[in-house]
């Protein structure tokens, strides 16, 4: 199926920092061109994309042509070992799916080749001129059926090209948002256009498309509790938040741009999931720490009790710490020991952040904390959560709704 260029085209103010980055990386990875990019996205400007690329690049993009021709040169000697092997993979791997077919039809009825029929015989006949009489006898189906599964097939190809372009959209400002988030937020819209498609069917869409989200997995420790300061109980122990600003989490993660490692600090709602306050600093210090803290009490809506939550770190049993939490009336609570699942909320907002947000390198770190604020706001105000029943952070920060669900 051929990209649709998104329409309307649209102005330099609509693309934030972590969409240019994802462009960059699709064009040097080999994925698109930037001419291909440029039409794929509907940016407007026929340098805009050249722009990024020699902004945020990692390649000279002084030269683009010689640099794409470069890439894509091969050798007559090259192509032949080329389509030689390709030819012996092919032969292989028809020879494993006639026999995968074979043993599915007979073990669990799927009738793959009469699903597939229409689609098997049209490139059939396109690439050996096989007649269309010959195959409908062979198989038992009339030529008046294969036409209309035809048209069938066509319409609902037409009906379904119109998703990629509403994805892609959501995708501009959150890269790496889930399909069932999707599917929430898209639903309407669906209605609207008159797009007949279920959740599980917009997954199998998107997998058809290569465009589901692979999750990544990665951990680094980042706390040091074996210290001879103060540490204080867990308050937090067979406790569940009941509304917003009753309980802080705290925690501390790594970010990396081509620079060097940078430190981000977050201090989360545990009811609303927002996040209240962060500071990115080069080192770990309690005085670049509380700064995330100073942050998250003067965005506070209320000044009842609450308790402060983190990990055992050197950074929140720190004077200056727990001073600041002393001034502002807030209790102190920790984990019991290094376990991770005493503070798991503040180690998932990390998660959300870091591989759904922030999943492009920045070369520096003034990109890296533009690009941080970008996705803290989108984050707060746009991305659905499930353990919120698909509503914001910001949303259920500011009005409480009457029931939730357990926290995912």
């Amino acid at each position: 199926m051929k990209d649709n260029p998104i329409k309307p085209k649209r102005t330099q103010r609509d693309y934030n920092l972590g969409f240019k980055l994802a462009v960059v990386s699709q064009v040097e990875k080999g994925e698109l061109t930037y001419k291909q990019a440029q039409k794929r996205y509907g940016i407007q400007g026929r340098s805009t994309v050249l722009v990024w690329l020699r902004k945020h690049g990692t390649l000279d993009w002084s030269k683009p042509a010689l640099l794409m021709k470069s890439k894509t040169k091969e050798t007559p000697a090259q192509k032949i070992k080329r389509l030689e092997r390709e030819l012996e993979d092919e032969k292989l791997k028809n020879q494993i799916l006639n026999t995968m077919i074979d043993i599915s039809e007979s073990q669990y009825g799927t009738s793959i080749r009469k699903k597939l029929f229409i689609s098997t015989i049209q490139r059939i006949g396109q690439e050996r001129k096989v007649s269309l009489s010959r195959c409908c006898r062979l198989f038992e189906i009339s030529r008046q059926g294969f036409y209309q599964s035809i048209k069938r097939e066509q319409a609902r190809r037409a009906q379904l090209s119109k998703i990629k372009p509403l994805v892609y959209k959501i995708r501009m400002q959150m890269p790496r948002i889930g399909t069932r988030k999707l599917y929430y937020l898209l639903k309407d819209e669906f209605n609207r256009q008159g797009i007949k498609i279920g959740r599980d069917a917009l997954f199998d869409y998107l997998r058809s498309e290569s465009m589901l989200i692979k999750p990544k997995k990665n951990y680094t420790k980042t706390t040091n509790s074996k210290h001879w300061l103060r540490k204080y109980p867990n308050l937090l122990k067979d406790t569940k938040a009941t509304e917003p600003e009753q309980y802080f989490v705290s925690d501390i993660t790594y970010i990396k741009s081509r620079e060097r490692t940078h430190y981000l600090s977050l201090v989360t709602d545990a009811f609303s999931r927002k996040i209240m306050g962060y500071h990115l600093s080069g080192d770990m210090s309690a005085e670049n720490v509380v700064k995330a803290l100073e942050m998250a009490t003067e965005n506070r809506i209320s000044s009842k009790p609450m308790v402060h939550h983190s990990d055992r770190g050197l950074q929140y049993c720190s004077e200056i710490y727990q001073n600041k939490l002393m001034k502002e009336g807030i209790k102190p609570s920790m984990t019991d020991g290094y376990d991770c699942y005493q503070n798991a909320l503040a180690e998932r907002i990390n998660g959300i952040l870091k591989y759904e947000f922030l999943i492009h390198k920045c070369n520096t770190a003034k990109e890296l904390e533009k690009l941080i604020q970008e996705s803290i706001e989108t984050y707060n105000n746009r991305r659905p959560h499930l353990s919120l029943n698909m509503k914001t952070p910001n949303f259920i920060h500011n009005k409480k709704p009457e029931k939730l669900d357990s926290p995912a």
